[in-house]
């Protein structure tokens, strides 16, 4: 693939950020993954491929920076790709990853439901297994 296309492949500016880089992926992913789309495979997996490799350069930062370099954009006006991810305040962090931190959203009712029943089956199973064991005999 040329290199020149990742930022096309992606349908995105050089000047993007890590997360509209990430959100564009992962839009296009489920667009032509392959066992999701209903194109034929003939043209999703190439599609899905080129997908894989451009993300694989635009979602690493040294990568980004090696790959920006070599086309050129730096000398286009077009800012260093340590810059795009700078918030306009100095408050919020910078991220080194696309990716986002799990750590930075509540938990979903879901998952706190989920989180109630598996100390509801912990605290069954201890005490089943104690009654196991009164039943029998067996010294506590």
């Amino acid at each position: 693939m040329l290199a020149a296309r990742y930022y096309t492949v992606l349908g995105l500016h050089p000047s993007a950020s890590a997360f509209e880089i990430r959100r564009a992926y992962r839009k296009l992913s489920k667009r032509y993954h392959p066992d999701t789309t209903e194109l034929p495979l003939s043209v999703a997996t190439p599609k899905f491929q080129q997908l894989n490799e451009a993300y694989a350069t635009l979602g690493n930062r040294e990568r980004r920076a090696v790959y920006d370099e070599r086309i050129r954009h730096s000398q286009a006006g077009f800012p260093r790709p340590s810059e795009l991810d700078r918030p306009e305040d100095s408050s919020s962090p910078i991220r080194d990853s696309a990716y986002l931190d799990p750590t930075e959203r509540p938990l979903s009712s879901g998952e706190v439901f989920v989180l109630f029943l598996m100390g509801l089956t912990l605290i069954g199973c201890l005490l089943l297994a104690i009654s196991i064991a009164y039943l029998r005999g067996d010294p506590l």
